[in-house]
């Protein structure tokens, strides 16, 4: 009978120890699989974009990348991204920016902050899918936040403000991509609390507080128009001490809206935007300077459509030029 209970002890004792032994295993293998991931070198066109959201070296900021409401992209990797409204996504662009963000997250360098406290995030949970991502240009220099559109509906930050804020980055400015809600009362609140935040951190971020632009792409070109005007500004930060942008970069849209209260403005469209018609841009912009004397800028493009974004290939390309050297004939 000894001999028995003997027998089972040892025998469990094995099992257990087996058991144990599969556990460490298994965690063993778990971290060699974050750590080869980590150390991947490049993402590429064949990288999945679930595996750009979920890289460990993002944490929870990776799924603001792409737009939260999935129903508004599709593809599978980023060479197959596509999204709704948007013309010429570039892929190789893509994968350019989502690597950059690697490389900076993987050294250690700060690339997105929150903008709402865990307390404001506690009271409203929508504010959880917001953020600013930064692009760090020279310390000192200017800042522009960029605005993505995406129909008030979603944000398409990763083809309409993105590339952008690299573009801005490696020319030495400082550049922000505001991730908000979608809506228009949401999106403007989170544009108010973003500027708010940059300006409030100006020191921590080395950033000018003084001379900053907005910019945006259709929605967000709307966002950017907005709390470009001084009055709107005051509205959405309920503080005087915030200095109004000294140039909005706009992007094909339809806003219509004039005031002398409004900024300096550069604005571009192509002729085939069926959602945002040239003429109404044209319109605006003429009412700015004729009736309010404010510096204007509008180029239109040959045969494209709308969000064509940088414009790469296109008879829009190195717009982005023509909008910075707007932005510091404007800078006083």
């Amino acid at each position: 009978m000894k001999r028995r209970v003997l027998l089972f002890l040892l025998l469990f004792l094995l099992c257990s120890c087996g058991l144990q032994d599969k556990a460490n295993m298994e965690e063993i293998q778990n971290e060699m699989t974050d750590t080869k991931i980590m150390n991947r070198e490049t993402f590429t066109l064949n990288t999945t974009i679930e595996d750009v959201i979920n890289y460990p070296g993002f944490g929870d900021y990776g799924r603001l990348i792409f737009p939260v409401n999935g129903s508004y992209y599709s593809g599978n990797t980023l060479r197959d991204l596509r999204l709704t409204w948007y013309s010429n996504i570039v892929p190789d662009t893509t994968v350019k920016v989502v690597n950059h963000l690697k490389e900076k997250a993987d050294a250690g360098e700060t690339v997105f902050y929150d903008i709402y406290s865990k307390e404001e995030k506690r009271e409203d949970p929508s504010k959880k899918d917001t953020g600013l991502f930064f692009f760090k240009g020279e310390a000192g220099q200017k800042f522009a936040v960029c605005n993505a559109g995406g129909g008030m509906v979603y944000v398409g930050a990763i083809h309409d403000s993105f590339p952008h804020a690299l573009e801005l980055s490696e020319r030495g400015y400082n550049a922000f991509v505001l991730i908000y809600r979608p809506g228009f009362d949401t999106a403007m609140e989170d544009l108010g609390k973003a500027i708010s935040f940059i300006i409030d951190h100006a020191d921590e971020l080395e950033v000018d507080p003084n001379n900053y632009s907005l910019w945006g792409g259709s929605a967000g070109a709307r966002m950017a128009a907005t709390l470009g005007n001084s009055q709107h500004l005051l509205y959405y930060t309920d503080r005087e001490d915030i200095p109004q942008a000294k140039a909005v970069i706009m992007q094909y849209t339809g806003y219509g809206e004039a005031s002398v209260y409004d900024a300096p403005t550069y604005a571009c469209v192509g002729t085939d935007d069926w959602i945002a018609g040239w003429e109404t841009m044209e319109r605006r912009l003429e009412i700015l300077k004729t009736r309010y004397g404010i510096p204007v800028e509008f180029h239109v493009y040959e045969g494209l459509g709308h969000g064509f974004g940088l414009g790469e290939g296109t008879t829009a390309e190195g717009w982005i030029e023509d909008a910075i050297a707007f932005w510091e004939e404007n800078v006083q």
